[in-house]
């Protein structure tokens, strides 16, 4: 059975600035402090963390929310989860809201982790 990950953070910075961060990858490589080629348009191909991470957009809203196929490149050819990132202007910050869905069994606590360490 595929697992999910629901996270929550707030960020002292504009739903503008962490979408930035987050799908530009000039900035993205700034922010996690590893190599990132990130398409930012449906369709486009992701890649991330050296090429750890690698997938495709599925879908965009502009400073509101990013839809990915996801993958590490250590699993099988093929095998893919879901990440949805929806951001909310929370005062003078954001709340990150990340849903990372369809993780294959086993997979979970390591991705849980990752994303603390990696992101916030």
């Amino acid at each position: 059975m595929a697992a999910a990950i629901h996270q929550e953070a707030v960020f002292k910075a504009s739903p503008s600035r962490v979408y930035r961060a987050l799908i530009d990858a000039k900035e993205h490589a700034a922010f996690t402090g590893a190599p990132a080629s990130i398409k930012a348009e449906v369709g486009g191909s992701v890649s991330t963390h050296g090429g750890q991470i690698e997938g495709r957009v599925l879908h965009l809203s502009p400073d509101r929310l990013i839809v990915q196929a996801w993958r590490p490149a250590a699993w099988p050819e093929g095998t893919y989860s879901v990440v949805r990132i929806e951001l909310k202007g929370e005062g003078k910050g954001t709340r990150l809201v990340l849903d990372h869905t369809g993780i294959p069994d086993g997979a979970s606590d390591m991705l849980d982790q990752g994303w603390k360490m990696r992101y916030w």
